[in-house]
């Protein structure tokens, strides 16, 4: 029992009951996975290891470098990857539980709700991702950062730090905000056309 509940589960995960939906998960997440996976890598793999003060020493650079990243680009988008999974995954583990068919999602009022608030918390966690991508990262990485050493030495004050590959990490962020920004504008969309099937089902009765 507890492997067809698993399957029903894996099943609803990747084939959403919209056409929207479908589409979202098979193509746009695995572009967006892979892209952060492959690219996002190669883009900020060594950016610890080439981030660089003046004058050029260790703890200076590591002190700067965590000042200047609270939290790493990767790990952030992880976790908003992860964070935004979870209110489908919930909808659909609830779903597997019950045994309810995708059809049948659309079918019945209740099951439809409760996808559509789902859906809604999606695009609420994607806007709180937007927002504090725009706070911790900015639009634009610039090659030099003014770093405040003084709580390390006072004698540095503050010095200037080189930012590795500032361009290509300025078209990375500007990608990933473009990533978000189509991921709610598709679950905008999976909204309009569960209320539109939503109708048609009513007409038919």
């Amino acid at each position: 029992m507890s492997l067809n509940y698993i399957k029903n589960f894996y099943e609803g995960c990747l084939r959403p009951p919209t056409v929207i939906g479908q589409f979202h998960t098979l193509f746009f997440g695995s572009v967006r996975m892979f892209f952060l996976g492959v690219l996002g890598f190669a883009v900020y793999g060594n950016e610890a290891l080439h981030f660089s003060c003046d004058p050029d020493r260790r703890e200076l650079n590591l002190y700067c470098y965590n000042q200047f990243r609270p939290i790493t680009p990767q790990v952030f988008w992880a976790l908003q990857l992860v964070t935004v999974l979870v209110p489908g995954a919930v909808f659909h583990l609830y779903a597997a539980c019950k045994n309810i068919d995708q059809e049948e999602i659309l079918e019945r009022p209740i099951y439809t709700v409760f996808y559509i608030i789902s859906v809604l918390l999606r695009i609420i966690l994607e806007v709180i991702a937007f927002w504090l991508q725009s706070h911790l990262f900015g639009f634009q990485v610039h090659p030099l950062y003014m770093c405040d050493a003084s709580a390390l030495e006072k004698t540095f004050n503050v010095t200037k730090c080189m930012v590795p590959e500032h361009f290509e990490k300025t078209i990375f962020l500007s990608a990933m905000y473009t990533f978000t920004v189509i991921t709610i504008l598709l679950c905008i969309a999976e909204i309009f056309e569960i209320l539109c099937r939503r109708l048609g089902y009513l007409n038919n009765q």
